[in-house]
């Protein structure tokens, strides 16, 4: 009867070992099943937060080019307002007849174009019997072409014009034009 009692409890030994097993086995599987939600949720938590920083980063650059173009465009303004003054002290170096006078229109006009370098404003050069360019001179007045002159030059500068130092255009020359 003790052997018969042995075999028992070793039948009910492997019994509750296998229960055991599968208990461990389900719980480990329902485990891996959590790690494996877990690792593909942080997954698209990665993607997202890669996603609004390169969002954000986008939005960064562009906003900072958006305030550079503002202030580039507000200087340009404001500079435009200030070039008829800068043409009345030109008009005034001209006409002075004494030297004094025109040495001191002569430093304003420095001054004010030392203002415009530093803003990042330059003349456009351009001189009488240049070939007329529209993507910096606006022709204001139209001459028939005389005796060794070309049609489609510039004449006569009338006003300076001005651009900033990325190209744009502040204030077209105007100029005299020769026409056929």
């Amino acid at each position: 009867m003790a052997k018969k009692k042995t075999q028992e409890n070793n039948n009910e030994t492997v019994e509750n070992s296998e229960d055991t097993v599968n208990a461990v086995n389900e719980a480990a599987a329902a485990q891996t099943a959590e790690l494996e939600k877990a690792l593909a949720q942080a997954e698209d938590y990665k993607r997202k937060w890669y996603s609004v920083s390169a969002e954000y980063d986008n939005y960064r650059k562009r906003n900072s080019a958006s305030v550079s173009k503002a202030y580039a465009d507000g200087a340009a303004e404001a500079v435009l307002k200030l070039l008829p003054v800068a043409d009345n002290f030109g008009y005034a170096l001209d006409s002075a007849s004494d030297e004094k006078t025109k040495a001191g229109i002569d430093k304003v006009i420095k001054s004010f174009k030392n203002i415009l370098s530093s803003l990042g404003i330059e003349e456009i050069e351009v001189d009488a019997g240049a070939p007329f360019d529209e993507s910096v001179m606006e022709a204001v007045l139209n001459f028939p072409c005389g005796d060794g002159d070309a049609p489609n030059t510039v004449k006569q500068v009338l006003k300076k014009g001005y651009k900033a130092k990325e190209g744009k255009v502040i204030r077209y020359v105007q100029v005299a034009v020769t026409v056929e």
